[in-house]
């Protein structure tokens, strides 16, 4: 297949990708001649790897010519695509092309469909890295699972859990951090029978090395909600430590309470369309809906507005030059406190 196709934001399995093609298709000793490395944001190196890709290559090996950012499945120019166009049959068995982007290709463009159907031959591959979402649970999961298979490690269930809890989607970090697993589970104890080739990464290993679970501002967030305010602030705390700044946790949390507040309101108007849903709301996954409807199931808009109005407070505090923590502290903790004392104030009148 000399027709490649990589696409996705998960950079450091993108990149072991990459690195495998080239391993496995380029002879080192002819590397300096028969790899390229291009980048697709100039139009004259994206036309470069058209014509190289024609081109045979010298000694052992295959010819890769390795195209970054490429344009050809995401806005492509009309003379790009009728470039690719023609060149996608003369390609040589020996040589391979070799596109990638962040982007999923935009199955609108004659390229991409071009391509595709190269793909549904056999003459083409195409493979997706795509960064789960921070609240995707499952995808999560599923990503310390293929980073370990990648990378021929053996994982325990309980074990990829705690990674997922501790590093989310940080992928390149992941991948770091299963190699040091995986040579901390290959020291065997003194007195183990178990070969070091058989050791798989427990739970315990996790714990020992990895440390305790992260944080993100989406975890304050369901902190928030279920009127944790003490949590909140110790994983406000570990953002700052980590140098998170706090408009943009500001920022984060307004978007995930005012995506809640939309969906509330919605279905208490009985709407039952996930995509109009998403639509207004103004989120792009309609999948996300049926995790939010069951975040906030039970729970009156009242509470939403209400951690609205001290995010405000935070915002016009933290403009004001007051320091990060003092102002979550008086937004989050002093506010849930004046709340519980306003009806008691109420009765006692």
């Amino acid at each position: 297949m000399p027709i490649h196709l990589l696409w996705g934001d998960d950079d450091a399995a993108r990149g072991r990708a990459v690195d495998g093609l080239i391993a496995r298709l380029v002879d080192p000793a002819w590397a300096s001649i028969n790899l390229s490395r291009l980048d697709g944001q100039d139009p004259a190196q994206a036309a470069q790897a058209l014509g190289e890709a024609r081109t045979a290559p010298l000694g052992a090996g295959a010819r890769l010519v390795l195209l970054q950012r490429s344009p050809f499945c995401n806005q492509c120019p009309a003379e790009l695509a009728d470039q690719l166009e023609a060149t996608l049959p003369l390609v040589p068995e020996s040589c391979h092309l070799l596109l990638v982007n962040t982007a999923k290709p935009d199955g609108r463009l004659r390229t991409t469909k071009a391509l595709q159907k190269l793909v549904k031959q056999g003459q083409a591959e195409e493979q997706g890295f795509p960064l789960p979402a921070i609240w995707d649970g499952a995808g999560q999961l599923e990503l310390v699972q293929r980073t370990a298979r990648e990378l021929g490690l053996q994982l325990q269930l309980r074990a990829a859990e705690a990674l997922s809890e501790a590093i989310g989607s940080d992928s390149a970090r992941l991948a770091s951090e299963l190699e040091k697993l995986a040579l901390y589970c290959q020291s065997a104890p003194a007195g183990s029978a178990a070969p070091q080739a058989d050791r798989t990464i427990s739970l315990e290993a996790v714990q020992a090395l990895v440390g305790g679970q992260s944080t993100s501002a989406l975890a304050v967030g369901d902190a928030l909600l279920q009127e944790r305010p003490a949590e909140a602030i110790a994983l406000l705390d570990a953002l700052i430590e980590a140098g998170e700044p706090a408009l943009r946790i500001v920022a984060t949390l307004s978007s995930q309470i005012r995506g809640w507040l939309w969906v509330c309101l919605l279905d208490q108007r009985g709407e039952q369309d996930v995509a109009a849903i998403a639509k207004a709301a103004g989120i792009g996954n309609p999948r996300r809906i049926y995790v939010m409807r069951k975040q906030i199931r039970g729970i009156p808009s009242s509470r939403f507005l209400a951690l609205l109005a001290r995010l405000l407070e935070v915002e016009a505090a933290l403009k004001r030059g007051t320091a990060p923590g003092d102002a979550f502290r008086d937004g989050f903790l002093l506010g849930a406190a004046a709340q519980q004392l306003t009806p008691a104030q109420g009765r006692s009148r």
